[in-house]
């Protein structure tokens, strides 16, 4: 933070358009970290000289769960110079609850009433001058997903701070009865219209989409979705690794020419640029595909409802439904689910999505399954990548099932206790946003995950590396290390080669297929893992339908990587409860792949 920046606390419920506003208003000059003092990280933006912190989506100030008490504690401690409180124009009055209860903690305080396009296509009208006379605050009008009403809102907001306008909030009074009884009689008196209600194409679709054909859509949409992934991503894999091999190659020849040593060469070139490299060219391509679509989701208002749809399901299990988001989110990455897990209020139900979390296939495992999937089971001819998607999305049924059974057990075991009820508000249908869209999916959510990836991935080439290059007594370690494990391995219906993928895989779930070529090719490198290569090498090694399905099953069901391990102790504040999430679905793997390995 700079020392000049004038702090600007940015307010509000969930889906009233917060966020829209805080692109809007910051573009891509934002980023999440602790604030000072607090243990949350809260996303910041600067704004010219002003730096906006989005503040999480709560309904009031009464510190009942997470979210509000965030808010709560920003608030009252200071921090902010001015407050923005984002109220939606379609449902007023439950939005000026949260605004008297900020008036109430800040003076500097400015209204911003957005949704005024979908209020006007309801037939409601808000009278702002009203507003503002009532509540003694300057109230602005935004419809901020189309950019209208930014400048006039940041001009109030500056003419506040700069002390040309000042504020006199309403005198609140200090009974959350009394506030909501207060902010029924100014909604009363500033709005107007009929409020037709939702058209009957909206209220259709909302019936079909949470109704009892709402699962089979979701599997259906599920499928779509691994379709256009796999089948968009392995020709841009492909072009990537090889730009990456002939850079590779370029490198060498530098190297070469500046007479670096053999070994200076393999640790660096072979060893961390290859790894990284492999990981980032298997990465970049499905997540770019991924990102987007599962955002594309998220705008249109459907996880909400998928959350609903699924909220009977866990609340059978003695989980919260609000854990389908959760698990959602860690299909992109298992750790951006755990910390998604702070939306769920009650602690025991947190704790039970955050170790179930990882039983989800993240990105980093859909590659693999998508290559021995298509390898073993769907083949390469017509109509495979159909079969292939298909095939996938079972596997993620039966991860959903784990995470549910998983569920079910500890809620009755380690994790016994009450089923809390909340609430989920279904936002309205909404144009996608596709500028919006690629900024968050691509800028942000694919470039986090896949330099963390790279990151990670660096100085475990440096390792792989020495592991297979340092040969005392005239075998390397790698290839001893996968001796060793060999017996466990045919247990499981594996081997030696494999487990030791999943070993060395821990810091990034993408480095698992390659050390296990590296073996196989008995390579110093980082080997290639494309289908094609696979197609040959696999079979070749003994490889069989029955080798590739206890892989597969112990893909889906193992530790977590070291950056979801890492996020869990963050969360959860104690190593006991990480042990727990690596133990759990490793349990699970181990005890399908056995089962698996007998019924071969």
């Amino acid at each position: 933070m700079e020392q000049k920046s004038r702090v600007v606390a940015l307010a509000g419920n969930p889906n009233v358009g917060k966020s829209t506003l805080f692109n809007a208003l910051t573009g891509l000059r934002q980023h999440t970290g602790n604030w000072p003092g607090k243990t949350v990280e809260l996303a910041q933006g600067q704004c010219g000289e002003l730096l906006l912190v989005d503040l999480p989506g709560t309904y009031s100030l009464s510190p009942g769960s997470p979210e509000e008490a965030v808010a709560d504690s920003f608030l009252y401690g200071g921090e902010a110079e001015a407050v923005i409180v984002v109220c939606d124009a379609t449902c007023l009055q439950r939005s000026l609850v949260l605004a008297l209860q900020i008036l109430a903690r800040a003076e500097q305080v400015v209204v911003a009433v957005n949704l005024l396009d979908e209020a006007g296509r309801r037939n409601i009208s808000v009278d702002l001058l009203q507003l503002e006379r009532r509540l003694g605050v300057p109230v602005c009008g935004l419809s901020a997903g189309r950019g209208e009403g930014v400048d006039h809102l940041l001009a109030r907001l500056r003419a506040v701070l700069d002390g040309f306008e000042r504020p006199h909030p309403l005198a609140v009074p200090g009974q959350p009865r009394e506030v909501v009884r207060l902010a029924e009689g100014i909604s009363a008196a500033c709005t107007s219209g009929s409020g037709q209600p939702r058209s009957r194409r909206e209220l259709t679709l909302d019936r079909a989409l949470t109704g009892p054909l709402g699962v089979p859509l979701l599997l259906v949409l599920l499928l779509g979705i691994f379709w256009l992934t796999i089948w968009g991503a392995n020709l841009p894999s492909a072009l990537l690794q090889r730009g990456f091999d002939w850079l590779g190659g370029w490198l060498h020849r530098g190297a070469a020419a500046l007479g670096l040593p053999w070994w200076l060469r393999g640790t660096l070139l072979d060893g961390v640029y290859a790894t990284a490299a492999r990981v980032v060219a298997v990465m970049l391509p499905p997540m770019a595909i991924f990102f987007p679509l599962f955002t594309l989701l998220e705008d249109l208002g459907y996880l909400p409802r998928a959350a609903f749809l699924m909220d009977s399901a866990f609340a059978c299990c003695g989980a919260c439904g609000k854990q389908a988001l959760t698990m959602a989110m860690g299909f992109g990455c298992n750790a951006a689910g755990v910390v998604g897990c702070r939306i769920i209020d009650s602690p025991r139900e947190r704790l039970l999505a955050i170790l179930t979390n990882s039983m989800v296939p993240c990105n980093g495992r859909f590659p693999a399954l998508i290559s021995l999937i298509v390898l073993f089971f769907a083949g390469q001819g017509a109509g495979s990548s159909l079969l292939a998607a298909g095939i996938l999305t079972l596997l993620v049924a039966l991860g959903v099932g784990a995470t549910l059974a998983a569920s079910f057990g500890l809620s009755r075991t380690l994790l016994r206790g009450e089923h809390s009820a909340y609430a989920l508000e279904l936002p309205p249908f909404r144009r996608p946003r596709v500028g919006q869209i690629l900024l968050r999916s691509l800028l942000d959510r694919t470039g986090h995950v896949l330099s963390r990836a790279a990151v990670v991935a660096a100085p475990a080439g440096l390792v792989l590396w020495l592991l297979a290059n340092l040969s005392p007594g005239g075998t390397p370690l790698l290839a001893r290390l996968a001796a060793a494990l060999e017996p466990i391995g045919r247990y499981l219906g594996m081997n030696g080669a494999i487990l030791t993928g999943f070993l060395l895989g821990f810091p990034a779930n993408e480095l698992v297929m390659p050390v296990v070529v590296m073996l196989l090719t008995s390579s110093g490198t980082l080997a290639g893992a494309e289908t094609a290569e696979l197609a040959a090498l696999l079979p070749a090694a003994g490889w069989t339908r029955a080798t590739a399905l206890c892989t597969m099953l112990f893909f889906l069901f193992h530790w977590p990587c070291s950056t979801t391990c890492l996020t869990i102790r963050r969360e959860t504040h104690s190593w006991r409860w990480t042990a727990a999430a690596v133990l759990l679905p490793t349990a699970i793997g181990v005890v399908l792949c056995r089962l698996a390995a007998l019924l071969a």
